[in-house]
C-alpha cells in the first residue's frame, strides 16, 4: 500500500484567480481519485480509523468472556471468611477490553504480599467449592522472587494471553488462573475441570511449560483440589 505523504507542501505564488476549495470539495477530489486509482490498479493510501470510524472501532469478541478477582491481603483468611474477602473486580468479553484492563492494574511484582489475582471463565468463581471446580484441580509452579523480579509479569501474562487465546489443546477442560504473591516466593497456578492423570491432563501440563518458557530447574507439580488423604495420593509432577 502507498504511504499517504502528510508533508507540507511549499507555497507557490498565485498565477490565476480560481475559485477557492472548500473542505466538501476537497474531500470529493480524494474519493473521485482513490476511486481512479482502484480502477487503474493502482495502490490506494492507507486508511486509518480517521477514515473509516465505523469499521476501525469494532471490538474483537473473545470466545470466552473472563472475570478478573482479587482477595484482600489485609484481612485474616479463613474458611468463613476467605469467600467475603473475594471481590470480582470486572469481566472482559473483547480483545479491546482485556487490555485495557491489564494496563491500568497493579503489576504482580508491584502487590503487597498475601495478594492473589484470580482470572477464570465467566460464571465460574475461583473457589474449590464451584462445581466447575469440584473434581479438578491446579497445575502450580513457584518462582523464587528474589531471582524473578519483574519476569512474574511476564510469566502471569503468557498464561493469560493462552487461555483467552484459545491456546490450550484441551480449552474446555480450562477453568481459570491464580497468581499469588508470598514473602519469598509467586505461585502461578492453573485451575482444570478434572483431577484424573491422563493424556489430557498431562498434555495440558506440558503445554504450560512451553507456551511460558519455564526454566527446567523448576518443577510444575499437579494437585486435586481438597486435602483428603485419597486426593493427595493423585498428586505429580511435571
Amino acid at each position: 500500500m502507498a504511504d499517504v505523504d502528510t508533508r507540507p507542501t511549499e507555497e507557490k505564488p498565485v498565477v490565476t484567480q480560481e475559485k477557492p476549495t472548500t473542505t466538501t470539495e476537497a474531500s470529493n477530489d480524494n474519493v473521485t481519485e482513490n476511486t481512479n486509482s482502484t480502477e487503474t490498479g493502482q495502490d490506494q493510501p492507507v486508511t486509518t480509523v480517521f477514515h473509516d470510524r465505523i469499521n476501525y472501532n469494532v471490538k474483537h469478541p473473545l470466545h470466552n468472556s473472563w472475570t478478573l478477582w482479587f482477595d484482600n491481603p489485609h484481612k485474616k483468611a479463613n474458611t468463613a471468611s476467605w469467600s467475603q474477602n473475594l471481590k470480582e473486580i470486572v469481566t472482559v468479553e473483547t480483545v479491546e477490553d482485556f487490555w485495557g484492563v491489564y494496563n491500568n492494574i497493579a503489576k504482580v511484582n508491584h502487590l503487597e504480599s498475601n495478594s492473589n489475582y484470580h482470572f477464570f471463565k465467566k460464571g465460574i468463581r475461583p473457589e474449590w467449592e464451584d462445581p466447575a471446580n469440584a473434581e479438578g484441580g491446579k497445575f502450580s509452579i513457584q518462582f523464587p522472587r528474589n531471582r524473578t523480579g519483574e519476569m512474574i509479569n511476564k510469566y502471569w501474562l503468557d498464561m493469560l494471553l493462552a487461555m483467552i487465546g484459545e491456546q490450550f489443546a484441551h480449552e474446555h477442560e480450562i477453568c481459570g488462573a491464580v497468581i499469588s504473591v508470598r514473602k519469598v516466593f509467586f505461585r502461578l497456578a492453573l485451575w482444570i475441570r478434572s483431577s484424573d492423570r491422563n493424556e489430557t491432563t498431562e498434555t495440558l501440563g506440558r503445554q504450560i511449560k512451553e507456551f511460558l518458557d519455564i526454566p527446567p530447574n523448576l518443577n510444575l507439580e499437579f494437585t486435586p483440589h481438597g486435602e483428603s488423604a485419597a486426593k493427595s495420593a493423585q498428586k505429580f509432577t511435571l
